[in-house]
């Protein structure tokens, strides 16, 4: 009998009644094609890959990273909180030692729903990688966390999420932001005045192959990740760099998937975009199981591949060598850029314009941070969306210093309840949601 060197866990969820539309891309075939070739090739037989059912996350796992407007109920569907509670479901087994890694293979998919939630980005309403993080952070007391996202778009969403926390790396490797939705991801976004250089984008050119892709891993993310020192690795694991995908424009197999995530030795992967339901999917998520679990994937295959057809041209690996160099430098200088970020400033002011693509809602955010070299920073959001409701949303952060508690504190007592819908303030010191509703 077979034997996996590394006991793995997976999740399955195609969430038969979510979808788009019947012919959108995001629809449950995507996970279908995919768990019948898990079956037909036998790997649930394998000693040590193991199946588990996924739960769903609760009210508070959600409230702790986002602010659903009107409300959770408006924005998540039952397959929502499955998604999210399939991945919340291996992380506790990772977490518990029943296994050793584990993927979830669920949808809808999260990494473009931001903090604030008007609706749906991206085919994402609300994050499941960060719902399962702040779970197991409260839960297990895990506090340096390194996300990287291999999806062929900008994780922007989490980004958005982390973009204050010094303790989440979020590392980004996507197609160039001028070429691909959601238009964003350059190098100069390093993360809030608080935690410059916690986030880290790496944007490639189109007809990227597996060499550029591998490059960036082995001479950019490994080295950062080594200087991080995270306790645990999340990998979103988006599979729409295939050469065959239909929305996008990259030339990664399953056979550059596979060893992505042999050298990322992830501890926990979560599906994410990857829209070749037929030609890819099955096969990457084949390869991504089989290198999780320690064995051999050098005969996996998709029936196209052509290695010398999706071979990258000088011009990319000279623009490769170029991004990863760039990013260590910017790495190895991060605290000093924080120090200019931040200079004199009590407080630090940003306005943001989100589009939600999939609901077509226009959202305008006013951002107030209170600069801190000792935490996050205490966060006040006012963000209104058209038609929508207006809300003011105040965040303190899991490690707040006492400065920042009382800040938070501070912006949620003096709102004017009159002036917004709803006030929302989440305390993340304390593990608490409070509402302040306009009066009737």
């Amino acid at each position: 009998m077979l034997r996996a060197r590394n006991k793995t866990g997976l999740v399955f969820f195609p969430a038969f009644d979510w979808a788009i539309s019947p012919t959108h891309p995001e629809r449950e075939e995507r996970l279908l094609y995919t768990q019948d070739q898990v079956f037909e090739e036998g790997i649930l037989d394998i000693e040590g890959i193991i199946e588990y059912k996924p739960d769903l996350v609760t009210k508070k796992d959600v409230q702790r990273v986002h602010f659903c407007v009107p409300d959770l109920w408006a924005v998540m569907t039952e397959s929502h909180f499955i998604s999210a509670g399939g991945a919340k479901t291996i992380a506790m087994a990772v977490m518990d030692k029943q296994v050793d890694c584990g993927f979830a293979l669920v949808r809808p998919p999260g990494h473009h729903a931001n903090r604030v939630v008007h609706g749906a980005r991206g085919f994402c309403n609300v994050n499941i990688e960060a719902i399962m993080i702040e779970y197991i952070r409260k839960a297990y007391g895990v506090n340096r966390v390194a996300i990287v996202d291999t999806d062929c778009h900008h994780g922007d969403g989490t980004q958005d999420i982390y973009w204050h926390d010094p303790d989440t790396l979020f590392i980004s490797i996507h197609q160039d932001g001028r070429t691909l939705y959601p238009g964003s991801g350059f190098l100069s976004e390093m993360g809030g005045p608080n935690a410059v250089g916690s986030t880290i984008n790496i944007p490639l050119p189109p007809n990227t192959s597996e060499d550029g892709i591998l490059h960036v891993i082995r001479e950019a993310v490994l080295p950062i990740l080594e200087d991080f020192k995270p306790e645990i690795i999340v990998n979103s694991a988006g599979q729409d760099n295939h050469y065959s995908d239909p929305i996008t424009n990259m030339n990664f197999s399953a056979q550059g998937y596979a060893e992505l995530t042999t050298l990322l030795k992830p501890d926990i992967a979560v599906l994410e975009g990857g829209y070749a339901i037929e030609g890819a999917l099955p096969y990457v998520n084949a390869g991504i199981i089989l290198a999780m679990a320690g064995m051999d994937y050098s005969h996996l295959k998709e029936p196209d591949y052509n290695p010398e057809r999706i071979r990258q041209s000088p011009e990319v690996n000279r623009w490769v060598e170029k991004v990863c160099k760039k990013v260590l430098e910017n790495w190895y200088k991060r605290r000093q850029l924080g120090e200019m970020a931040r200079g004199d400033n009590r407080f630090i002011e940003r306005d943001r314009k989100i589009f939600y693509d999939t609901d077509n809602i226009y959202e305008r955010q006013h951002e107030t941070l209170r600069v801190c070299e000792a935490c996050g920073g205490a966060l006040r959001i006012d963000s209104e969306a058209q038609e929508r409701k207006h809300i003011l949303a105040i965040h303190i952060p899991r490690n707040a210093c006492q400065d920042c508690h009382d800040q938070g504190l501070a912006w949620y007592e003096e709102a004017d309840a009159d002036a917004y819908d709803k006030v929302y303030l989440q305390d993340r010191a304390a593990d608490v949601m409070k509402e302040k509703v306009k009066p009737a």
